[in-house]
C-alpha cells in the first residue's frame, strides 16, 4: 500500500503551497538533483508533499510557519537548535505517541529516546518561541507527520491525529494560530 506522503501531491495542494509562500520570501528550490543529493547523503526518502515542496517551490522561506526564523531550509538548523550531534533523518523516529518526559516519573534525562527524538527520522522545520521546534518525520511509521519536540517532551501535532506539511502550512496560513 502506497501512503499518501509517497505519493506526488495534486494540483490542488501544489496551488495551496505556492500561494502560502509569496515568491520574494522563497528561498530557491534544490530541483531533482539537489534533492535526491541531500536524500542520498542521508539515507532518506522524503516525505510529499514537502519532497516536492522543496524541490519545486523554494527550499525554505523567511516568511513561514516557523515565525521564530521562518521555514528552515532542508538541513539547515534554527539558532536555538541544541548542540546534540549529528542528525540522522533516516533513522526511525523513536517515538510513537506523546511522550512529556518532564511529567514522566521514571524517565531519565539520559534516555537515549529524549536525544533520538531530536535527531533521528526528521527534518526540522523551525523553531517556535525558541525552545520548541518544529519536526517533519522522515522516517519510521509516522512518516509525514508534524511533531513538536522541546526539553519537556514530543508532541504530535495539533494531537494524535497528527498534520502532514500541508496541513501545517495551511494553519499557519489561516492565522488562527497554533494549538495549545
Amino acid at each position: 500500500m502506497t501512503r499518501a506522503c509517497d505519493q506526488r501531491p495534486d494540483e490542488t495542494t501544489l496551488a495551496a503551497l505556492h500561494s502560502a509562500f509569496p515568491p520574494e520570501w522563497r528561498e530557491p528550490a534544490l530541483g531533482h538533483v539537489g534533492v535526491m543529493a541531500w536524500e542520498a547523503a542521508n539515507g532518506v526518502a522524503l516525505p510529499e508533499p514537502y519532497r516536492t515542496f522543496v524541490t519545486e517551490i523554494g527550499n525554505g522561506s523567511s516568511l513561514g510557519p516557523a515565525e521564530d526564523e521562518g521555514l528552515q531550509p532542508l538541513g539547515w538548523l534554527p539558532a536555538s537548535w541544541p548542540d546534540l550531534g549529528p542528525r540522522l533523518p533516516g533513522e526511525p523516529f523513536p517515538l510513537d505517541d506523546a511522550w512529556l518526559w518532564e511529567d514522566d516519573g521514571e524517565a531519565d534525562p539520559d534516555d537515549p529516546r529524549i536525544h533520538a527524538a531530536f535527531t533521528h527520522g526528521s527534518v526540522v522545520l523551525g523553531s517556535h518561541d525558541g525552545y520548541s521546534f518544529w519536526l517533519l518525520v522522515t522516517a519510521g511509521p509516522h512518516r509525514g507527520e508534524v511533531w513538536m519536540v522541546s526539553d519537556v517532551g514530543a508532541i504530535p501535532v495539533p494531537g494524535a491525529e497528527a498534520w502532514d506539511f500541508t496541513e501545517w502550512v495551511g494553519h499557519w496560513h489561516s492565522g488562527d494560530g497554533w494549538p495549545t
